[in-house]
């Protein structure tokens, strides 16, 4: 992801959080042959967060569901049929925890607030016959959020951004 932090973490050399590859699953509903609204879920994300300074100090756990209205380009009985969404994006964090490095570094108590942002998408399907299709997409997902823990025993609230570029490669059946 495109990641970066304000506070106390963003003073830390090197913020970083690690990619992570997840199987998602997406329910296209088409409106008109050319609208279409989309609803994206996957099973969670797992992401090691890190400072240049300590290396990795957490764990994060996080979903993020989102929902895009789609316009789809040539008709409903193209081969090829590009896409372009934009929608809105919930994630909500769970499960994160500061690993030894943290916690020998003076750091407990982590926590996320959930975010709401924008999301756009760019993508493409192929028709395989008149049920069975394969695509591809790009998202982009804003995610920002902050970060709470304690430093030392002193309570802090950070700004934390993660702005995730999505690739995915899919599937589907038309019914």
């Amino acid at each position: 992801p495109t990641d970066g932090a304000g506070g106390t973490l963003g003073h830390l050399n090197g913020f970083d959080v690690s990619n992570n590859t997840q199987l998602g699953l997406t329910f296209t509903y088409m409106a008109t042959d050319n609208i279409g609204v989309e609803l994206l879920a996957a099973t969670p994300f797992r992401h090691k967060v890190g400072t240049g300074a300590t290396g990795d100090i957490a764990t994060v756990h996080l979903l993020p569901p989102t929902l895009m209205a789609q316009w789809y380009f040539g008709d409903s009985s193209s081969k090829v049929r590009p896409y372009v969404g934009v929608g809105v994006n919930y994630t909500t964090f769970f499960d994160n925890g500061f690993n030894d490095n943290g916690k020998n570094a003076g750091l407990s108590d982590l926590s996320f607030k959930d975010s709401w942002g924008a999301a756009g998408q760019v993508g493409v399907d192929y028709l395989i016959n008149r049920d069975w299709l394969i695509g591809a997409s790009v998202w982009y997902m804003d995610i920002d959020t902050t970060a709470n823990y304690k430093m030392g025993g002193v309570q802090h609230h950070d700004s934390v951004r993660l702005d995730p570029w999505v690739f995915m490669f899919s599937a589907g059946y038309r019914f």
